[in-house]
């Protein structure tokens, strides 16, 4: 499913929430809506659902106007809202089944939606005893009970443990292999991890559109690393190419280095040879940090 938004502004009482937006998503892509809080995430969101009418403007969805199929739209469209309307009382089951009513989703798909999200051990739990993680699983299968072309999520992870944001993290890395995702977020990490491209927003203006892999800075690499104890910054400066170590918290560090060639394994030989042990080791977008910050803090 593609979509294309066509100058779409959104006022409240003489305030732009989102001026002249303009973007296109191309079936199968799973883009990142990046922004600090307030930037008009959610306003987006909830217009290219439906639920609330730009002031002015358009989107096309599927070849389909907004503004003349919305009904036929929104039969096409998984949404996880940011704030999960879950009816906390109910069973798991229960609950999606309440839902594929609604859609007039067959039945056999709550037992799909159910195995795709790893719901099984919590289906005869009423949703109040869930964890935030299980919580947003639920919401995340809701959305897919009518198989849509499209998933829209509003802050999927807001609110989520370390442990639970990396298990959301791989459910919907999963489901993009088949679906075209447009990601809202405020967190740059969840973009890296799970998107083709970024779209950044800020005080509801498109600020930048990119593709990740257009974001790479051949002269630049930069590697988040934790020990399971703390090691001189000077010492890291041995793995060789290093331009800079910073010590985040604790035992994590982020190195930078002056080359584009995959440094990692270094680091595992630095660790082995000072008989460390590597609790977390991931390369980091530092372009994408720095554009956000660039583009987004205050005047």
């Amino acid at each position: 499913m593609s979509i294309e938004v066509n100058a779409i502004s959104k006022v409240y009482q003489k305030q732009f929430a989102l001026e002249d937006i303009n973007f296109k998503i191309s079936k199968g892509e799973v883009v990142g809506l990046l922004g600090p809080n307030g930037a008009g995430k959610s306003t987006l969101m909830k217009i290219l659902t439906g639920f609330i009418s730009p002031t002015s403007g358009d989107a096309v969805i599927n070849n389909l106007k907004l503004s003349e199929a919305k009904t036929n739209i929104q039969k096409q469209i998984g949404y996880l809202p940011e704030h999960n309307p879950i009816y906390l009382e109910m069973y798991v089951k229960e609950y999606l089944n309440f839902h594929a009513r609604i859609f007039n989703a067959p039945k056999e798909r709550i037992d799909t939606v159910i195995e795709q999200t790893k719901l099984t051990p919590e289906i005869n739990k009423r949703i109040h005893q869930l964890s935030k993680g299980y919580r947003q699983r639920v919401g995340i299968a809701a959305a897919l009970l009518h198989d849509p072309e499209l998933l829209i999520l509003d802050e999927p992870s807001t609110g989520l443990d370390p442990n639970q944001l990396i298990e959301i993290r791989n459910l919907i890395k999963s489901i993009s292999q088949h679906k075209t995702i447009l990601l809202s977020t405020h967190i740059m990490q969840e973009v890296e991890a799970i998107c083709d491209r970024v779209i950044i927003i800020n005080k509801g203006k498109i600020v930048s559109d990119k593709k990740l892999k257009d974001l790479n800075n051949d002269d630049e690499q930069v590697i988040e690393v934790e020990f399971n104890y703390r090691i001189e910054e000077v010492a890291l400066k041995e793995i060789g190419k290093v331009r800079h170590v910073k010590n985040t918290i604790r035992f994590k560090y982020e190195i930078t280095f002056d080359t584009n060639i995959d440094k990692r394994a270094d680091i595992f030989d630095f660790a082995y040879d000072k008989g460390l042990k590597i609790i977390e080791l991931h390369k980091k977008n530092k372009n994408l940090e720095s554009l956000f910050i660039e583009l987004t803090k205050k005047a």
